[in-house]
């Protein structure tokens, strides 16, 4: 069953308390509008604290980023100075695992130089918060309208899922970046999956699928071209 909800001051909402206990949903189930919080919450972040000090703090161990290579965040942005402004950006979509481990966030950024789109992959902790396991972007020629509404989509959940708590171990350890040219991963139920493809020359793929009557269905294929040649 396909489940679409649509968020406009339900968002805010939301997030109240008493929101909160009365229409949280059980444990072990999609809860798109904390994925909705926690970007809005990391775009506030990189006002009030700087950006690249909000992308550190929002990003879990092994997240990643391209520059136009794909990187592990936490190394890459270890020393980095916050810039003099921070980028801005707005959740317009939301995309969730049927069990809520992982959910997608897609959006519009805005510099004083240059406009366009981000997605982020979001991991849900063993505490419930959010943090962010992928973030890429890209330019476009004129700024992304707003929508009246940030719509949600929420995968079709296993047959008989009755959700309950998350059987994942957060990793430990030294974390490496594995093939700097390709990373996939998926929710703890399987029902929402991703992977990323670089190009030798910074041009990479990006596909999310989720499972949708029956079966896993893209539903974000995106084409990064590559960075101009300097």
């Amino acid at each position: 069953m396909k489940r679409m909800i649509l968020w406009g001051l339900a968002v805010s909402l939301a997030t109240s308390p008493a929101f909160s206990r009365e229409r949280k949903p059980p444990e072990g189930f999609a809860n798109p509008s904390a994925a909705i919080t926690a970007e809005i919450a990391f775009a506030q972040l990189a006002q009030d604290k700087g950006q690249w000090t909000a992308f550190r703090t929002t990003a879990t161990r092994d997240a990643v980023m391209f520059v136009p290579q794909m990187v592990l965040a936490q190394d890459h942005l270890r020393d980095k100075p916050n810039p003099p402004v921070s980028v801005k950006w707005q959740p317009h979509q939301v995309w969730s695992s049927c069990d809520g481990s992982i959910a997608v966030t897609r959006g519009a950024w805005q510099s004083d130089k240059a406009t366009g789109w981000f997605t982020t992959i979001w991991q849900r902790q063993k505490k419930g918060d959010y943090k962010w396991l992928m973030d890429q972007g890209d330019e476009t020629p004129m700024a992304l309208d707003a929508p009246d509404m940030i719509v949600a989509k929420v995968a079709e959940c296993p047959p008989n899922y009755r959700g309950g708590k998350q059987k994942r171990k957060d990793a430990k350890g030294k974390i490496g970046l594995g093939d700097p040219a390709f990373r996939t991963g998926k929710s703890d139920d399987g029902t929402l999956t991703w992977e990323v493809r670089v190009a030798p020359d910074g041009a990479r793929n990006f596909t999310m699928s989720l499972k949708l009557d029956g079966q896993l269905t893209p539903v974000q294929v995106v084409e990064v071209a590559a960075p101009p040649a300097r």
